[in-house]
């Protein structure tokens, strides 16, 4: 039973129809998508910021 589970929820559509993530890219539409991401955040305004560096 754990290899039968562990095949079925190890599917990335298993994950993608529990909204998991933001769903699954057609590799054939994976350098448009990219590409309007990187053109949104080349675009996006950068906001003044009045807090320091994060320490982790």
């Amino acid at each position: 039973p754990i290899l039968e589970t562990y095949e079925r929820e190890g599917s990335p559509y298993f994950a993608t129809a529990r909204l998991w993530d933001d769903g699954v890219t057609d590799p054939l539409d994976t350098r448009r998508i990219l590409t309007m991401g990187i053109e949104a955040a080349l675009h996006a305004p950068i906001p003044e910021t009045r807090f320091g560096v994060f320490r982790m």
